[in-house]
């Protein structure tokens, strides 16, 4: 207890120093730090492994003031001392990393580039093959890509190390997906869930033997016992990492480890990916600036573009307000701003216009507010935003977009939701499925037995439910039958009204038998409310057994066995103001929860592609089902991506649903080259 006591008394202490260094009240500051530093290192003589945090802390805050008084020397001192304290208590540690990243920011800023880059590349090497929730290192790390933006200029060949640098660092909405998903993995019985079992333990267990081999190393005199533990350890962490590189390999060829997996790429193993013709665009914020990466199968470059995130935040934002808004409860649409979509396309891939001549696709993986808005619409030409204006300013039907040059009219897009997912897709052999095309949709309104319902959601609050009201508006089934009829009867099936439910599909012992999965029915997140966890999931039919709850949810769309080239998530948002506001659209919409939800957990359940929509898709003009079955009407003779691009061309073409609204919104996520339609 009196150690405890102690303890506490120094966190108070280093607590009130740093908010004396906060205030510049530093001479105050460093006496507090110093006695904070002084009690914990009373407590076992500094041995006590909990408090190795603390001390560095306190050190890295006196070295902050050291630096602004211009006191250099100490400053790099204690840098390194809070370095050397977490190296061996925390050896693969996130603070450990953060504090590496300090010092080299700190040589950075005293022009020591070389040791800064040096020391930077040592910490993304560290990281690279573990999860980083982006919010715990984008602030170290912001110098270390200005850095290299600099030395660039001198050493293209610096883009391996930013690319890397962009790899590392996870999306919040990501990380907390993967954890999901993981979860879910390791509690399966099947041989992908132990050998990720086994590959956690492993990880433990190095771990462990790291932590030991630092500290003996760490011992001012080592004795003969010492020496001989260190070699023990040594040669047990060397086993121990090669039983985790096996483990690991065998874990890559299951879908579910790869949509769980966050293990970086080099540019090198993605550019071996990409085809001629090909170009792979990623965007990457940090720290409130945007950069991006541009690489061919020949070439890559980076650049920083030049708006930062919040002025994307607010272009996405006023891009996306006229294409779907609600106003009163109501959705409407208003004239796409053609001018905006083309300074955003400079914005964001002026740098790399000249690369994009002869690109015919386009990979791109999109970050922050571009998570929500699809890259095909964005505006490559000006000459055809001043025919619309002055078209329009004649009179001429506001509406009408044809005649605009679309990023996307050229080229077929794929939409990445990592580069290694890219190419784990790419490398994937096609399906062995014996059949073509499933379809699910139309789902059964629900009836009186099911009003008083538990809509789970992921929690058992009522609040996180959704009303009963929303299945009462069921999606026709025209595209599905219209797919089926394109793709052939006798390989093809197609299940609507109460034959469409959750516990129906789960039970299915032969989803693994088709090709192409089509779910044409509603898309819901979860209402966003402290105890309600955003879980995206598809509505079906209600089944009378009590597991079922009339919705697919993504934990169990991640247990399904599929062996699927692709799955098409055609859904739309409930139709209802309550729904608008409860819920988002599958697929991509909505941003990062349901990109990192509904599109990872099938990717985990064997699909290669998923089709899915940046939001909810349009029932006027027939424009969806013109899409999505304009998609199978090329047969056996293009790939998914010219077949798209094909029906999302006879769209623009036609004034009446030129507007992006109806050609734009859904999204191949995964890899547009393959074939749509095997010849049977």
């Amino acid at each position: 207890v009196g150690e405890r006591a102690i303890i506490l008394d120094a966190q108070a202490r280093q607590l009130r120093g740093s908010i004396l260094r906060m205030r510049g009240e530093y001479d105050a500051a460093i006496a507090a730090l110093t006695a904070s530093l002084g009690e914990v290192e009373s407590v076992r003589d500094g041995r006590v492994r909990s408090t190795a945090r603390l001390r560095a802390q306190a050190l890295t805050e006196m070295s902050g003031i050291d630096e602004t008084r211009g006191n250099f020397g100490s400053a790099e001192s204690r840098l390194r001392q809070a370095i050397t304290l977490l190296e061996i208590q925390y050896p693969s540690a996130i603070a450990t990393s953060a504090a590496k990243a300090r010092l080299a920011a700190f040589l950075a800023r005293r022009g020591q580039n070389e040791a800064a880059l040096s020391l930077f590349a040592q910490v993304v090497s560290e990281i690279q093959g573990r999860a980083t929730p982006r919010t715990s290192l984008e602030n170290q790390l912001a110098p270390y890509f200005e850095l290299l933006l600099a030395e660039m200029e001198n050493n293209p060949e610096l883009v391996r190390d930013f690319f890397l640098a962009t790899e590392t660092l996870v999306r919040p909405g990501v990380a907390n997906t993967q954890a999901v998903l993981a979860r879910e993995l390791s509690n399966g019985n099947d041989e992908a869930a132990r050998l990720f079992r086994q590959s956690v333990t492993l990880s433990r267990s190095i771990e462990s033997a790291r932590i030991e081999v630092g500290r003996l190393r760490a011992l001012e005199n080592p004795d003969d016992v010492a020496q001989f533990r260190i070699e023990a350890f040594s040669s047990e962490l060397e086993q121990l990492t090669a039983d985790q590189a096996a483990t690991q390999a065998l874990l890559s060829g299951y879908p579910r480890y790869q949509a769980v997996s966050t293990e970086a790429l080099t540019i090198m193993d993605l550019q071996n990916t990409l085809q001629p013709g090909e170009a792979y665009l990623k965007l990457s914020e940090v720290a409130g600036q945007v950069y991006a990466v541009f690489a061919t199968n020949t070439s890559a470059r980076a650049y920083r573009v030049e708006i930062d995130a919040a002025t994307l935040d607010q272009r996405v934002f006023d891009l996306r307000n006229t294409i779907s808004t609600i106003e009163n409860g109501v959705r409407l649409t208003y004239p796409f701003n053609v001018r905006l979509a083309h300074q955003l396309y400079r914005e964001l891939i002026g740098p790399a216009a000249n690369d994009l001549a002869g690109i015919d696709h386009l990979i791109f993986e999109p970050d922050g507010a571009m998570l929500q808005l699809p890259a095909n619409l964005l505006v490559t030409e000006e000459v055809g935003v001043i025919a619309y204006e002055e078209r329009t300013g004649a009179g001429s039907d506001l509406f009408d977009f044809s005649g605009i040059a679309w990023l996307g009219r050229e080229r077929a897009i794929s939409t990445a939701l990592s580069a290694r997912g890219f190419r784990d897709v790419r490398n994937l052999p096609r399906s062995a499925a014996s059949r073509q095309y499933l379809g699910f949709g139309e789902n059964a309104p629900a009836t009186g037995q099911f009003r008083q319902a538990n809509f789970r959601s992921g929690s058992s609050d009522p609040r996180c439910s959704w009303p009963v009201s929303f299945w009462s508006v069921p999606i026709p089934a025209d595209e599905l039958y219209t797919a089926q009829r394109l793709i052939g009867e006798n390989v093809s099936d197609v299940v609507t009204g109460s034959r469409f439910t959750d516990t129906g599909i789960i039970e299915r012992g032969d989803l693994s038998d088709f090709r192409i999965l089509h779910f044409a029915t509603h898309g819901l997140v979860t209402q966003a409310r402290p105890d309600c966890p955003p879980l995206p999931a598809l509505m079906t039919s209600f089944a009378s057994d009590e597991a079922s709850d009339g919705l697919l949810e993504f934990s169990e769309i991640f247990d399904l066995k599929l062996d699927a080239d692709l799955v098409i998530l055609s859904a739309c948002d409930t139709a209802s103001a309550a729904g608008i506001v409860a819920s988002a659209a599958a697929g991509v919409s909505g941003g990062s929860s349901a990109l990192d939800g509904l599109v990872r957990a099938f990717v985990g359940a064997g699909s290669r592609t998923v089709i899915a929509s940046h939001w909810p898709a349009p029932d006027d003009f027939d424009a969806t089902e013109r899409l999505i079955t304009g998609v199978f009407q090329s047969g056996t003779s293009s790939n998914l991506g010219s077949s798209m691009r094909a029906a999302q061309i006879r769209l623009m073409d036609d004034a009446a649903t030129s507007h992006p609204y109806y050609w734009a919104g859904f999204a191949i996520i995964g890899d547009a080259t393959q074939s749509v339609v095997r010849a049977n």
